[in-house]
């Protein structure tokens, strides 16, 4: 009996209880929107009570590896997630035109969502094994290991989970000390040619033009994200109902379960990429507001964590974990609100959706892990 209960006491020990704290609170508000987004489809509502509690049993689980044992994981996760994403280039599952899932036999697998925390995790291994003197190949090494599953999850196509996975690596590679001077003709490049496209926006948005390095339907979102008027009822459909619902809400909102946006089934994917605009049109700019101060302690609880961090592998995937968080958000909203391209990113803790809340819960418990994290000290040797 003691022994299960010194088990028990030792598994509380790792929660980080700020963090579970501000969890609870938005899962508890995410639960609430989505009874009013599901409608009639009482299922996913039960559904979505299901995967939050796998999701926090995964970071409990996760929370209590410590983070050591976590990072000689890293090179086996890391080949392994390779191994599947080219599994699924040559023996995926297509639906939608998109092949971006696998067959193991006992369950369908998406490899690309568990990338978002492998890559991550191994350029932090490495930065970690390189510490002590960095040179630019270290980074031009690492920017290899990016740049193999990045291009492997591109050619599904997953342009959304791509960009992610991009960005987590991209932060561990910032952090690890990528002098800014480097990014400096990067940042200049991606200005000029969001300038070109806004200025020659009617001939790249024609019907027939090739750009070559987007398929079509990527072609599509941007022009429409330009001018969502130019087809209301096809392509611009979403971007034009999202923006309708969260302006109708207005200050104070329609009220819990009143957006009409909502339940006369103008707003598309309402459960999950789109739930921002269900819960904007039914509280309004308050309770945007209280959404936002929530993700804003979720971000600052991870940055703390980040500087407490003992180890140097533990502050790079810490931080890069609660930038991934921040994307989310920023893509997911700028979606809605008309300012960003529609890809397929959820709002934490909010949208509908068994993998991705796995994918966050496994993100807090590392989170937590690095948290609770003690190097053992090695004992002094007498004279």
């Amino acid at each position: 009996m003691s022994r299960v209960m010194n088990w028990i006491l030792g598994s509380l020990r790792c929660i980080d209880w700020p963090l579970l704290l501000i969890l609870a609170l938005l899962s508890g508000l995410g639960m609430t929107v989505m009874h009013s987004a599901v409608g009639n489809t009482d299922w996913r509502f039960a559904d979505q009570g299901r995967n939050f509690l796998v999701a926090f049993a995964v970071m409990w689980v996760v929370a209590m590896i410590p983070i050591s044992r976590m990072m000689k994981m890293a090179i086996p996760f890391y080949l392994f997630g390779l191994v599947l994403l080219l599994g699924v280039e040559f023996f995926g599952i297509t639906n939608k035109g998109a092949t971006r899932w696998l067959d193991v036999g006992i369950t369908v697998v998406q490899p690309s969502e568990m990338m978002k925390l492998v890559v991550p995790m191994m350029l932090a291994w490495y930065f970690d094994k390189h510490r002590a003197k960095l040179r630019v190949i270290d980074f031009l090494a690492a920017g290899v290991l990016l740049l193999l599953p990045f291009t492997l999850i591109v050619k599904q196509p997953d342009l959304g989970t791509a960009l992610l996975v991009f960005a987590t690596g991209f932060f561990i590679i910032y952090f690890a000390g990528l002098s800014f001077k480097l990014l400096a003709p990067l940042f200049v490049l991606g200005v000029t040619t969001l300038v070109l496209i806004l200025y020659y926006e009617q001939t790249l948005c024609a019907p027939g033009f090739d750009w070559v390095v987007l398929h079509e339907y990527q072609k599509h979102r941007v022009c429409t994200l330009l001018d969502p008027s130019t087809d209301p009822l096809g392509k611009g459909f979403h971007t034009i109902q999202g923006m309708i619902a969260i302006g109708s809400g207005g200050i104070y909102g329609k009220g819990y379960m009143q957006g009409t946006q909502t339940h006369l089934d103008f707003i598309p994917e309402r459960t999950t990429d789109f739930i921002f605009a269900v819960f904007a049109e039914e509280f309004g700019l308050y309770g945007g507001i209280l959404l936002l101060i929530l993700y804003s302690l979720l971000l600052l609880r991870g940055f703390f964590i980040t500087l407490k961090a003992k180890t140097q592998f533990g502050r790079l995937l810490a931080g890069a974990l609660t930038m991934m968080f921040f994307v989310y958000v920023f893509v997911n909203m700028g979606m809605v609100m008309g300012i960003l391209p529609i890809v397929g990113v959820p709002l934490p803790f909010m949208s509908y959706g068994g993998t991705a809340l796995v994918t966050l819960g496994f993100a807090c418990g590392l989170l937590m892990s690095i948290s609770n994290y003690e190097p053992s000290k090695s004992p002094v040797p007498e004279n």
